[in-house]
């Protein structure tokens, strides 16, 4: 009788103790500002260099607006180049062979928000799939997953934030959290892929928020 008081006590206690994937998005939703403060967030103007290959490093803006407009820009030979972005109806490129933007027909805008803000509306379920190391740091490892689209998210036992996200074609390593604001943003961000070639690191030195922009900032 008391082996089976201890069996049930056993179970009891690993599913009290269980974490779900919702569990730990909703806490690195809260240790990171909080779901009204994200909510709040209508605008962001990032500033730092990025550095692709091995030492081509430039100067970079990114600016981003609710729902999902965007304009990256960077600094060549003292001259601004804007690389990418959307304005609301149109999606844009460079095209580094012809060396002029180029309008995309079928360019996919991202969301303002990133996927974890009310995830499950948007369709998404979450799962947890224990804890794995990213480096010398224990993870909490969450599956995200949409129709046959799954994005893999590694975050900090300790802490909560997201260190790691694995992409099909990419994957993106975050670290140098600092707050802005009631916020907390990555400071350092690197992107790798299979084919290599579009790897780069982003090194952040100030983050804008809710910054009102000029009406024509996103124009193709």
């Amino acid at each position: 009788m008391k082996k089976i008081f201890l069996v049930f006590l056993l179970i009891t206690y690993t599913i009290i103790s269980a974490q779900t994937g919702k569990e730990i998005i909703d806490k690195n939703i809260e240790v990171s500002g909080g779901l009204t403060n994200w909510k709040l967030l209508n605008t962001v103007l990032l500033y730092g260099k990025v550095t692709l290959g091995i030492n081509d490093e430039y100067p970079i803006r990114i600016f981003q607006a609710r729902p999902n407009l965007t304009k990256t820009v960077i600094t060549i030979g003292k001259k601004e180049t804007a690389i990418e972005g959307y304005d609301g109806k149109k999606g844009y490129a460079m095209n580094y062979a012809a060396n002029k933007l180029q309008e995309y027909p079928n360019y996919v805008a991202e969301s303002f928000d990133n996927d974890f803000i009310d995830f499950e509306s948007k369709g998404f379920i979450a799962k947890y799939l224990g804890k794995e190391k990213v480096g010398d740091i224990y993870c909490h490892k969450v599956e995200l997953t949409k129709n046959v689209n799954k994005t893999l998210y590694y975050f900090d036992t300790k802490t909560y934030m997201l260190l790691k996200e694995e992409k099909k074609d990419e994957t993106l390593v975050y670290s140098d959290y600092k707050r802005v604001g009631a916020l907390m943003f990555p400071f350092r961000i690197e992107s790798s892929s299979p084919k290599k070639d579009s790897d780069y690191v982003m090194l952040l030195n100030k983050v804008e928020t809710n910054k009102v922009f000029p009406a024509n900032t996103f124009k193709f």
